[in-house]
C-alpha cells in the first residue's frame, strides 16, 4: 500500500484531481490509493468500457488528465476503444492496470492475459512497473512514475493516454503495511511538501520568427484567403481568430467543435452552409489560399472540393497528428494555434479595404444567406420533425457556460450542416479521433461529471443503444444534463451511403440499417431517469427545461 500510496501522492500533487475505478480485486492498493487520497476525486464503474469513456469524456472537456483504473484480465482489454479515441484525439489519460505476478503468468491462472503493453502504439508511454520494497528506491521509484506519467500525458507536442502496468502479489488488502515500510528519506517517505517530486514545466510556444514572416508573406500575396477552422476543445481561438479573419477579410469555414462559430465573440466572418455551398463548386468562391486551423471539418463534399481546386494550403496544428486528409498542404505548423494567430496579427499590416470592400468576402457572405435559407425553408413543419432544425433549436436552448457533446455518425453531420451562428457561450465536444459511435452516453456523462455545467448529450437511437449500459453513471453526475436520442429508427447514416441503392431492400434494411425495435422509455425507466418524449418543438423546449437538478432522457423522433 506505501508505494501506490506515494504514487496516489504525485498524481494529485501534479494535478490529477479525478480517478474513476472499476472494481476488482487485483486493484484493491491501486484502488484504495486514490481513494483515501484527499485532493483527487473518485468515481466507481462496474462496466470497464463505461468507466473508460467516462474517464475520456472528462478529460477532453477539462484537458487535465484523468486516472483510470482495473483489475487484470479482460477488464484491462475492455479500456482500448476509449484509449484509442483518447490517442487519436490527444486526450490525457493515466491508465492504472493491475496485473498478475509474473510467477502467475501463462500457467492457466485466472484472470490472466499478455498485459505487456497491450494497447500497442495508442498509448504515449508503458511502462510494466516490476515488484519493489517499499525502501527509499521504491518509494522514489513510485513517485517518479506518477510524474513521469503526467508529464507525458500532458505532453508537448502530443498529449495522449499514457499506461502503467503493476503486477501485485497477495496480500493485497493493507495488511501488516506499517511492517513492510523500511524507507527513511523523508522525500521518500512524504515527497515534496509544496510540489509534486519533479515539475516538467511546458510553456504556451508560438511559431519562430521566419515562419511567421513565411506565414504572413503568404497571407498579404493572396487576394482570396479562406479560413478552415477544425476541432478544438477550448475556446482560447475566438477573439484572435476573429480580428485575423476581419484583417485578411477571410471568411471562416467553422464547424461547431471549432468553439468559434458559437460565442459572444465577432463572428461576422463564420460561414456554416459550406456543406452545401461546397456541392456547387462556383468558382468565385474557390480560394488561392487555405488555411486550416487543425483537423478538416467533417464535411465530405468540402474536402473533395479543396482537392480539386488545389489552393496554397497552411495547416496550423498543435502538432497532435497528420491531419491532411487531401495531401496538397504546402505547409504545416505546429505550434499554439492561439498564439500563433497572434503573432501574425501583431506582425501583419490590415488590409485597406477592408471586408465590405472584398468581392470574395462579400461573394461568400451570400452564398451562406442564399443556404441558410435554402436550410431553414427545407425543414418542414408536417410529421416528424428534421433532425437538423432540432440541432439548431437544441444549440438555441442551451445555456451560456454549457457543453453539448455529439455522437459520431450522421448526428454530427446533421450538427455541422444546421447550426447557425450564434451568440451562445457554449462549447461543442464529440469522438471524433476514431469516430466510433461508441461510448458516447458514457463520454458526455464524464464530461458533464469534470465540469458540473449544463449539458446536453446528442445521439442517435442506435448510438444510445450501443451505450445503453452507460446509464448507469448518472448517479455520478450532479446538475442538469440531457440526453437527447434522435430516433430515426436506425442507422440513417446508410441512406446516404452507395449500398442504399446497391442493396438488395431487405438486405440493407438487416445488414446497414438495422433497427433496434427497442424502447427509449423503457432504457430511461431501468436507470430510474426521468423522461419525456418531443413530438415537436414546442414539446422539445418544455422537455429540455424540465428536470432542472437530473439525468433525463428526451426522445425526440426525427425523419431521416
Amino acid at each position: 500500500m506505501a508505494l501506490c500510496t506515494a504514487l496516489a501522492e504525485e498524481l494529485a500533487r501534479s494535478g490529477v484531481r479525478l480517478a474513476v475505478i472499476s472494481p476488482g480485486s487485483r486493484s484493491t492498493p491501486l484502488a484504495l490509493a486514490l481513494f483515501r487520497e484527499e485532493a483527487i476525486e473518485t468515481e466507481v464503474a462496474l462496466d470497464e468500457r463505461s468507466a473508460s469513456f467516462f474517464a475520456l469524456g472528462a478529460a477532453q472537456a477539462t484537458g487535465s488528465p484523468v486516472a483510470l483504473v482495473c483489475t487484470s484480465g479482460t477488464a484491462a482489454a475492455n479500456f482500448h476503444p476509449a484509449i484509442a479515441e483518447a490517442d487519436l484525439s490527444a486526450i490525457p489519460l493515466i491508465v492504472l492496470t493491475a496485473d498478475r505476478p509474473p510467477e502467475l503468468r501463462e500457467i492457466g491462472a485466472g484472470q490472466t492475459i499478455d498485459q505487456i503493453k497491450l494497447y500497442g502504439d495508442s498509448v504515449r508511454w508503458f511502462a510494466e512497473v516490476g515488484s519493489h520494497e517499499a525502501d527509499d528506491a521504491g518509494l522514489l521509484h513510485f513517485r517518479s512514475l506518477a510524474c513521469r506519467a503526467y508529464a507525458t500525458a500532458t505532453g508537448d507536442p502530443r498529449p495522449g493516454p499514457v499506461h502503467l502496468n503493476f503486477p501485485l502479489r497477495d496480500p493485497l488488502a493493507p495488511v501488516g503495511e506499517p511492517d513492510a515500510v523500511t524507507a527513511s528519506r523523508r522525500l521518500a517517505l512524504e515527497g515534496r511538501r509544496d510540489g509534486p517530486l519533479t515539475v516538467v514545466e511546458k510553456p504556451t510556444c508560438g511559431a519562430d520568427r521566419p515562419t511567421v514572416n513565411r506565414l504572413v508573406a503568404m497571407i498579404q500575396g493572396a487576394e482570396r484567403i479562406l479560413i478552415l477552422a477544425g476541432r478544438q476543445t477550448d475556446t482560447s481561438i475566438r477573439e484572435p481568430l476573429a480580428r485575423l479573419a476581419n484583417a485578411c477579410s477571410a471568411p471562416v469555414l467553422a464547424e461547431p467543435t471549432s468553439q468559434f462559430r458559437l460565442g459572444p465573440h465577432d463572428r461576422g466572418a463564420v460561414i456554416t452552409a459550406y456543406e452545401r455551398i461546397a456541392r456547387r463548386r462556383e468558382s468565385s468562391l474557390a480560394p488561392d489560399l487555405l488555411i486550416r486551423l487543425g483537423e478538416f471539418p467533417t464535411s465530405k463534399q468540402l474536402r473533395l472540393w479543396m482537392a480539386e481546386t488545389d489552393p496554397a494550403q497552411t495547416v496550423i496544428d498543435p502538432g497532435y497528428g497528420w491531419y491532411e486528409p487531401v495531401r496538397t498542404a504546402d505547409l504545416i505548423v505546429r505550434c499554439d494555434v492561439a498564439a500563433l494567430l497572434h503573432q501574425i496579427e501583431n506582425t501583419a499590416e490590415q488590409r485597406v479595404e477592408g471586408p465590405a470592400g472584398n468581392r470574395f468576402w462579400n461573394a461568400w457572405m451570400e452564398a451562406e444567406k442564399r443556404e441558410r435559407r435554402e436550410i431553414e425553408s427545407s425543414w418542414t413543419r408536417e410529421g416528424k420533425l428534421d433532425a437538423g432544425e432540432v440541432h439548431a433549436r437544441l444549440a438555441g436552448l442551451q445555456s451560456d457556460g454549457g457543453l453539448i457533446y455529439t455522437a459520431s455518425s450522421l448526428a454530427i453531420r446533421d450538427q455541422e450542416e444546421s447550426i447557425p451562428a450564434l451568440d451562445a457561450d457554449v462549447r461543442f465536444l464529440a469522438n471524433r479521433g476514431a469516430n466510433g459511435i461508441d461510448g458516447l452516453l458514457a463520454s458526455g456523462l464524464g464530461a458533464a461529471r469534470a465540469t458540473g455545467g449544463d449539458t446536453t448529450i446528442i445521439t442517435g437511437d442506435l448510438g444510445f443503444f450501443h451505450d445503453v449500459g452507460s446509464l448507469a453513471l448518472a448517479r455520478n453526475v450532479e446538475g442538469r444534463v440531457r440526453i437527447v436520442v434522435l430516433n430515426n429508427e436506425g442507422g440513417g447514416i446508410f441512406e446516404r451511403l452507395p449500398q442504399r441503392e446497391e442493396m438488395d431492400a431487405d438486405e440493407f434494411e438487416a445488414l446497414m440499417r438495422t433497427p433496434a425495435g427497442l424502447e427509449v422509455e423503457k432504457a430511461a425507466t431501468l436507470y430510474g431517469l426521468p423522461f419525456h418524449r418531443a413530438p415537436d418543438l414546442d414539446a422539445l423546449q418544455a422537455a429540455f427545461e424540465a428536470d432542472a437538478d437530473a439525468v433525463s432522457v428526451i426522445e425526440v423522433p426525427v425523419s431521416g
